[in-house]
């Protein structure tokens, strides 16, 4: 019996803000590697997620949604973005099928046009689609691309065809991480972006965009199953920082409530979450201070 050769490579998800990315990561590696919320630019790094089967491992690359810039920290988000385009073995360009195209949609197309990297359009958020095939007859207008996917990444419908297709188009090779790896990114930036996702969640207008948060310390107690967890959730004005902490501290006892769930979830472990707010004004528009917090 021929022995099965196994398939490897790197796959970039990329597209405009909001279009469901994450989530499309989320659910092909059956995992949550990356942070979730209703509003654009939650992404803000590169992050790897590996799906490991018997026959292939894909390591997928998420990346920030490609957007118009508006400080230094959308200057760093894009070009994480463009970076990957010609480093990968695939291209999955997310689309918005509920949203029809828009002109992020074209300008990312039009520069695919020039990257030799294949390229598959992925029709996704087809759970709130009526006419399925009139949403991805528009996109297909978008370009020539290696293959269309219509998909949604809430339900997985047709997720698990995006991957056997995608496997397929791998060269044969090693495993570049153990089995048992989901995601590249340790644990503390991941517990960071879990808090981060709630502030999202809880915020409005312009304060979760000005959001970073730092955790200081992942400490586990070695006489129970408890994981101290010490961060910092940064702001630009104190306005905002009043906003976060809410009245009598609700709204940041809301947000650690919210967010140690998902820690404990993430690490198998009770978690006791202590957070404080601090101002760093107009860090997004500071090379050294995007540095100090990670965005390099």
């Amino acid at each position: 019996m021929e022995e099965t050769k196994l398939r490897s490579g790197f796959a970039a998800i990329i597209g405009r803000p909001n279009v469901g990315k994450s989530t499309l990561l989320n659910m092909v590696v059956g995992a949550k590697v990356a942070i979730v919320s209703d509003k654009p630019q939650t992404t803000r790094h590169r992050i790897q997620a590996v799906l490991t089967r018997p026959d292939a491992q894909v390591v997928f690359i998420d990346t920030p949604g490609v957007h118009k810039p508006k400080h230094l920290l959308g200057d760093y988000m894009v070009q994480v973005a463009r970076a990957t385009w010609n480093e990968v073995d695939v291209i999955l360009f997310v689309v918005d099928g509920a949203s029809g195209v828009r002109s992020g949609d074209r300008l990312i197309a039009k520069e695919l046009a020039s990257v030799s990297t294949p390229a598959a359009l992925v029709v996704n958020k087809l759970d709130l689609v009526k006419d399925r095939e009139a949403a991805v007859e528009a996109f297909g207008e978008l370009g020539t691309f290696a293959h269309v996917a219509p998909v949604s990444a809430v339900t997985g419908e047709g997720t698990a065809e995006l991957v056997d297709w995608l496997v397929a188009q791998l060269p044969e090779g090693p495993k570049y991480f153990p089995d048992e790896w989901v995601t590249d990114r340790p644990e503390e930036f991941l517990a960071a972006e879990l808090i981060r996702e709630q502030v999202f969640h809880h915020t409005q207008e312009e304060v979760p965009h000005s959001v970073t948060v730092v955790v200081e310390q992942m400490n586990k107690r070695p006489d129970r199953d408890l994981v101290d967890v010490h961060a910092t959730i940064i702001v630009e004005r104190d306005s905002q920082k009043g906003i976060i902490i809410g009245q009598g501290g609700r709204m940041l006892k809301e947000i650690g409530r919210m967010a140690r769930r998902e820690i404990e979830a993430l690490l198998g472990s009770q978690i006791n979450l202590q957070l404080w707010v601090k101002t760093k004004p107009g860090w997004r528009d500071r090379p050294g201070a995007l540095q100090e917090l990670g965005y390099r």
